[in-house]
């Protein structure tokens, strides 16, 4: 009993002393994920690399639409064309993102 009561009381303490440097240094890591994004060369290129997976992404639309397109089940193909003819107006898709 003994043992079992001197490992309980130091779990107890390791866990209080481990949760004080554990906030502050997720604190120290917070505050240093912030300066980093609001760098404007990491924004710069955030965006520039979002730009190309949408440009990428909308060229493997294409290929695949053309591709298999007549294989496809009418409601999909119907599907397909809607998101094809709302696709160039800006407004956001499906995936919550935009074409900004």
């Amino acid at each position: 009993m003994r043992y079992r009561l001197t490992f309980v009381v130091g779990l107890a303490v390791g866990y209080v002393l481990g949760t004080r440097a554990g906030r502050e240094r997720y604190e120290q890591l917070k505050k240093s994920a912030r300066r980093v994004s609001q760098n404007p060369a990491v924004r710069n290129t955030a965006e520039s690399a979002a730009q190309q997976g949408r440009q990428f992404a909308d060229k493997a639309y294409h290929v695949v639409s053309d591709k298999v397109g007549d294989r496809m089940p009418d409601s999909v193909a119907q599907r397909v064309r809607t998101l094809r003819e709302r696709g160039g107006n800006g407004r956001a898709d499906d995936w919550g993102t935009s074409n900004t």
